[in-house]
Parts: structure tokens; sequence; C-alpha cells
């Protein structure tokens, strides 16, 4: 018979780990063991600790907190960063962001013509493949601690009889004061959901291997409920919430 295939070292600290959270040899609140601990004890090195200590982060188990190690969570621990979300219009007629973030671009943005797929297409009620103008960004906040992707899609059939036909519409939030200067009178609707990034997505938001976003898309409609903008977001997920209020 063949020899059985053995697990890899990482998953063999992940396993170790997780039974001494589940058991209570590691309690919540205090720190596992160090990685040169870890490493000596596995024979192994110290990044291939820190893909096993990802498994578990993945999964919610523990918890890095800069400056101070890898700590097990506790299930009544709270995320380390909230942000609330919405958007609010100022007395002097801007908007902004619910969070009170404020975004840089980290790299020059990618403004294009997309043809509307059908997924986008239903939730903009138009037909598919029509034209929609797109901005395409990375965004940072707190020198680059904060990171967040984020798409502009807006249709050309809003954009027909407008200024907009001809010159560059401004990213959000100066994209809702153009649409309001157009006459609208703007709502906001968002959509969240939790999934697995794609490869790019985790090198440019910076993700651990095995730790998810939050998908945000944030559809603008106007007084009649006619969609005019849709953005989507995508945010880490790996020790942040989202706040809604009601």
């Amino acid at each position: 018979m063949p020899p059985k295939k053995t697990q890899p070292k990482y998953r063999q600290i992940a396993d170790y780990l997780r039974e001494g959270i589940l058991d209570g040899t590691f309690p919540a609140g205090q720190p596992l063991p160090s990685e040169e601990l870890l490493a000596k004890q596995f024979g192994v090195t110290r990044p291939t600790v820190r893909q096993g200590i990802t498994e578990l982060r993945a999964s919610g188990l523990v918890e890095a907190i800069m400056g101070r190690g890898t700590f097990v969570r506790s299930p009544h621990n709270r995320p380390s960063f909230t942000r609330p979300r919405g958007v609010r219009r100022t007395a002097e007629g801007r908007y902004v962001e619910a969070d009170g973030i404020r975004w840089t671009e980290a790299e020059p943005a990618t403004i294009t013509r997309t043809d509307a797929p059908l997924a986008l297409a239903d939730l903009l009620r138009i037909p598919p493949g029509e034209p929609m103008f797109t901005y395409d960004t990375l965004q940072t906040a707190d020198r680059g601690r904060l990171r967040q992707l984020h798409r502009t899609y807006v249709p050309f059939s809003v954009l027909a009889d407008t200024p907009y036909e001809e010159q560059q519409l401004p990213p959000a939030p100066e994209l809702y004061e153009a649409l309001a200067h157009l006459g609208h009178t703007l709502s906001f609707t968002e959509h969240l959901r939790p999934r697995m990034p794609l490869p790019d997505q985790a090198q440019a938001l910076r993700l651990p291997e095995g730790v998810p976003l939050l998908h945000i898309f944030r559809l603008t409609t106007n007084q009649d409920g006619k969609p005019l903008a849709l953005e989507e977001l995508f945010l880490p997920g790996e020790d942040l919430e989202v706040s809604y209020p009601l």
C-alpha cells in the first residue's frame, strides 16, 4: 500500500492551535505561543508558522493586534474597526460619507467605457450591453492603513442631453453633487455580502491568505426611483464591521 500523505506543516500547526483554543489550553483573550516557539516546536520556519496562523485568522479564532502579537479571540470581542455606512448632505449642499473618512487615490484612476453585464444591468434597470461610464480606483486613508477598492458605473442613458455627454463625470461623492445639479433628488441603497477575494483584489487590499472581503453595492436612485449610478466597494473583512441606521 502507498504511504499515507501527511498534512503540510502549516496545517499541523493550525490544527494544534485550533484544538488548544477549543479545549481551553489557549484561553480567550490570551496570546498564542510566539512564532519563534512554534517554529522550534514543529521544526519549521516562521513563514510556515504564519501560514498556519492565517488559517485561524480566516476562521475568526484569533486576531492580530499591532505591536502585541496574535491573541485568541473571545466570542464577545468587538472588531477593532467599525465603519458607519451611508451618505449624508451637509448644510452647504455637499455629500459626504457617514464614516467621515477622507480617502485619497493611491494610484491614477482607470476611466473607461464598459458594456453592462447582465447582473449590473438588472440592478440599474437598463438593457444588458448598454454602455456605461466606469471609474475604477484604489483608495487609501490613515497613511495607507485603510484600503478599499471603489468602482463606479453610470449608464450613458443617464447622461444623455446633459453636459456630461461631452464632459467627464467626477468620482463619488462629488458625483452625487453633479447628479443633484442635474435636477435629481437622490436616495441610496446598499447591498452587502462577504466573499473571497480574487487574487488581484487580495493583493491590492493586502489581505492575508484565507481572509474574505466585504463586497458592497451602492445604488443611487432619483425621486422617481430611477437608478442613476451603481458603485462597488471592496473592503477588507478581517477585523471590520459596518453599521447602518434603521
